[in-house]
């Protein structure tokens, strides 16, 4: 069976329109951008040391690039997975952090949270 130049252009086409839409719906936002956000907090949410600025800088670039939908879900998944691996996490300090920092996010900070339903 011969191959026409069409039939591979078109095959090619389809590819890059495949790629380029599962672009479109991926997060920008990684695991380890949060994590680094995030690392200046870890001794105030276990309650061992008061808020830093280096904190809140952290919570605050997280949220000035988190500003998609996939974006917000993944960071959303970043951060429950993260405090679920905190020893001596503060629940009601991890989930106040945002607004402790002049944050509004649409979410709570916590391992329960549905990250599915962030928008």
């Amino acid at each position: 069976m011969a191959v026409t130049k069409m039939q591979v252009v078109v095959a090619l086409m389809a590819v890059v329109m495949v790629a380029a839409s599962a672009q479109l719906g991926q997060a920008a936002v990684t695991c380890g951008q949060v994590a680094s956000s995030i690392g200046p907090c870890v001794n105030y949410v276990r309650g061992m040391a008061p808020l830093s600025p280096g904190c809140c800088n952290g919570v605050r670039a997280l949220n000035g690039v988190a500003s998609s939908t996939p974006d917000r879900q993944a960071a959303c998944n970043c951060l429950k997975s993260l405090s679920g691996r905190i020893q001596g996490l503060n629940p009601s300090l991890a989930a106040g952090l945002p607004g402790k920092c002049g944050v509004s996010i649409p979410y709570p900070i916590s391992t329960s949270t549905d990250c599915t339903k962030v928008r």
